[in-house]
């Protein structure tokens, strides 16, 4: 998690996500970041080099909804994620806006089945539109500010096939009305409802609370379509 990461690599994510927003760039920290970390997985302060717990858990109890059903992992990192979606069976394909994350991504997966693709979440192929069985997004809504939250989310729902399925997973907050610190920028209900707004069904959230000192409140969110 980012709050248990060095005090320095939390300094220096702040400081370009924080350069990158007033350049009026908010995505274009990522690559900066990568590049920087120079290989070194312990320098990306998400990268686990395994798949995230919450979607490990998800897959417990859930079954593949149909024979080689299609996965989009957004802003997918190092790949972990996209790896387990296509061992269980999905056809995945996952991109991130940072080159070096995809190269990383094909360097650690040189014989993978998942099609890994440099992409903007903001500027996606509109051949992806109603394509994809499960859209997976974790934790990239939040690592964007909150003026662009609304084109973001709108980016996304439009992705699911018919009786898809988007699995969120967010840090959030209680309190819309007070801007809260980041990076990341946790989400508020009335952020999430708009997923609703835009013709997804809420199906299923859970709760995860994580921490010691300071209790950060996890979602994992399903929506149908």
């Amino acid at each position: 998690m980012f709050e248990q990461q060095p005090q320095e690599l939390q300094q220096k994510v702040k400081s370009l996500a924080t350069e990158a927003v007033q350049q009026e760039n908010p995505a274009g920290w990522f690559e900066p970041l990568y590049k920087g970390a120079k290989g070194d997985s312990q320098l990306v302060p998400w990268a686990k080099d395994k798949a995230h717990p919450y979607l490990e858990d998800w897959l417990q109890n859930h079954q593949l909804p149909k024979e080689k059903p299609a996965a989009l992992v957004i802003g997918c990192g190092l790949g972990d994620d996209a790896e387990r979606l296509a061992d269980v069976g999905y056809q995945v394909t996952a991109f991130d806006i940072s080159a070096t994350a995809i190269a990383w991504c094909q360097q650690r997966f040189p014989n993978s089945s998942v099609k890994y693709l440099v992409a903007d979440l903001l500027a996606l192929d509109a051949s992806w539109s109603n394509s994809f069985d499960l859209v997976y997004e974790c934790r990239n809504i939040q690592a964007l500010p909150l003026k662009i939250r609304s084109q973001v989310i709108n980016a996304i729902a439009p992705l699911l096939a018919p009786e898809g399925t988007l699995l969120v997973v967010t840090r959030h907050r209680d309190d819309h009305n007070t801007p809260p610190e980041g990076p990341p920028w946790a989400l508020s209900d009335l952020e999430l409802s708009w997923f609703q707004d835009l013709g997804l069904r809420e199906t299923n959230r859970k709760t995860f609370l994580e921490g010691d000192r300071k209790i950060i409140k996890q979602l994992r969110i399903e929506y149908s379509s």
